[in-house]
Formats: structure tokens, C-alpha cells, sequence
């Protein structure tokens, strides 16, 4: 049988976060809970942007995408994980494995560059205001979509090819909940060298890009908080900011702490503990993060709820 035919004839064993017996159900409630307030919460979100007219705004754009973002990409990894905790052995296709890879790749990717976008948003509302309506036009708020969703689209198309191009022999279990990069690199029984080389050129390109970007935006703005000379006025404009700083260090450093350490068995089963915080915790804390201090939201839940009478 040639490479290809084994390549397409594997299926992989999920081995899930844990292997212990008495983990597993508690575990299994915990993150399906976790999952209905990530749906139920995004998806308030969403509703309520759509339907105040007040939250048409450049801010609430990009956060109506990123909840968008954050419902898809765990739907993409939490019922296969919440598979593993009750089946004894949860068995992926080929296919299905690769699929989930590209759309797991496609939205991290996505989010990484809505956040950025998101940092510049309050770069100009706080540093220049009165450029702010003229600058983050609606065109402008399209364009860095359509920019962050192609980019997403050809960083998993670069990553998903080049493990479709590895061979998969005997080694089907996979040491994680999902179908990752770094658990598939130990699988295969070809090289992985140009599937590293590529793992680090664009996963650095990711990181760096929208991690600049970010702390150059907030190097701007806490210079011109601190300028800001009543308290009142620092302490309105911060809340502003500190929503979105919590959620881009949690984000960006869990992917840190996965993807650029040495790919050793210790390191994996400290990464699968890690991903969970983006793949599963970040999702659910996005919602709540930007919705318990914003008084736009607040007034919107109230009035979407009053004009239906409920």
C-alpha cells in the first residue's frame, strides 16, 4: 500500500485531557457548561449588536465578529472533547481530523487579527477622537475584516496542506482532545521538517504582527491617559482598554505557551492544559469580559427586553 492509501486509510484515537476514570464525568459537565454560557453569551451578544442601532459602531463591529469567531471555533472543539470524556475510545476519521485542523486553524487565526483591529479602534477613539468617525470608516472596518478573515483563510490552507502531505503509519493515538499541529507532528512517520520550518515562520508571523500592533496601540493610548487631567476622565478611558487587554493576554499568551515550546511528551501534556484556556476559557470570558462593565450593553439587554415585554 503506497503513502497516500495509508495516509487516507488512518483514523486517530483522541486520548481527551485526561485519562483518569473519575475525572472524566465531572469534567464532562464542567465544559459542557462551560460551552451553553460561551453560545448563550456570544450569541447575546451578537443579537443585541444587530438589533440597537446604538451599537452600530466601529467598537461593536468587531466585537459582533469576534463573538461570531468565538461561538464557530468551539463549536469546531468542544462536543469532539466532551466525546472524550464518555466514550471509551473516541475514534476521528482522516478527513474529519484534517477538517477540524483547518477550520480550528482558521479561526484562531481569525480572532488573533480582530483583536488586533480592535486595539487600533481604541487607538483612534482614545488618542484621536475627533479623527475617530472620519478614520474608522465603515469601509475601514471592512477592509480589516476581509484583511484578518483572508489571512486566516491562507494560514490554514499553508498548514493544513502541508499535513496533508505527511504520512500517518501504525501510531494512531493522538495525545490530545483535539486534532492539533503539534500532537500530529509526533505521528507521522515521514519529516516534519518543512511542516516546523512553516509552523514557526507563519506562526511567528501571527504572534508578532498582531502582538506589535497591540502594544504599540496601547503604548499610544496609556500615554495619553496619563495626559488626561481629571481622574474621572483616566479612569473612564482605561475601562475602556482594560476589557480588551484581559482578553489578548489570555488569548495570546496560552498560544505562546502551546506552540513555542520543544514538542516533548511532558511539554504536550502541559499543552493540552494550556490550549484549554483559548480553545475553551477565552470563548466563554469574551462575553462576560466586554458585557459586565459596558453601559451600552447594559442599556441594550434593557431595552431589547422591555420593547418585547419581557
Amino acid at each position: 500500500m503506497d503513502a497516500v492509501n495509508v495516509s487516507l486509510a488512518t483514523e486517530f484515537i483522541l486520548v481527551g485531557l485526561t485519562e483518569k476514570p473519575e475525572l472524566q464525568i465531572p469534567l464532562f459537565f464542567l465544559f459542557l457548561a462551560m460551552y451553553l454560557i460561551t453560545a448563550l453569551g456570544n450569541s447575546c451578544l451578537i443579537i443585541l449588536t444587530v438589533l440597537n442601532s446604538h451599537l452600530h459602531t466601529p467598537m461593536y463591529f468587531f466585537l459582533f465578529n469576534l463573538s461570531f469567531i468565538d461561538i464557530c471555533y468551539c463549536s469546531v472543539i468542544t462536543p469532539q472533547m466532551l466525546m472524550n470524556f464518555i466514550l471509551k475510545k473516541n475514534v476521528i476519521s482522516y478527513i474529519r481530523c484534517m477538517t477540524q485542523l483547518y477550520f480550528f486553524i482558521f479561526f484562531v487565526v481569525s480572532e488573533c487579527y480582530v483583536l488586533t483591529s480592535m486595539a487600533y479602534d481604541r487607538y483612534m477613539a482614545i488618542c484621536n477622537p475627533l479623527l475617530y468617525n472620519v478614520v474608522m470608516s465603515p469601509k475601514l472596518c471592512l477592509n480589516l475584516m476581509f484583511c484578518s478573515y483572508f489571512i486566516a483563510f491562507s494560514t490554514a490552507v499553508v498548514h493544513t496542506s502541508c499535513m496533508l502531505r505527511l504520512t500517518f503509519c501504525d501510531a494512531n493515538t493522538i495525545n490530545h482532545y483535539f486534532c492539533d499541529i503539534l500532537p500530529l507532528f509526533q505521528l507521522s512517520c515521514t519529516s516534519t521538517y518543512v511542516n516546523e520550518l512553516m509552523l514557526f515562520v507563519v506562526g511567528s508571523i501571527n504572534i508578532i504582527v498582531p502582538s506589535v500592533t497591540i502594544f504599540v496601540s496601547y503604548g499610544f493610548i496609556l500615554s495619553s491617559i496619563f495626559q488626561i487631567s481629571s481622574s474621572e476622565g483616566r479612569s473612564k478611558a482605561f475601562s475602556t482598554c482594560s476589557s480588551h487587554i484581559l482578553a489578548v493576554s489570555l488569548f495570546f499568551g496560552s498560544a505562546v505557551l502551546v506552540y513555542f515550546k520543544p514538542s516533548s511528551t511532558e511539554s504536550m501534556n502541559e499543552g493540552k492544559i494550556y490550549s484549554v484556556f483559548y480553545t475553551n476559557v477565552v470563548p466563554m470570558m469574551n462575553p462576560l469580559i466586554y458585557s459586565l462593565r459596558n453601559k451600552d450593553i447594559k442599556v441594550a439587554l434593557r431595552k431589547t427586553l422591555s420593547s418585547r415585554n419581557i
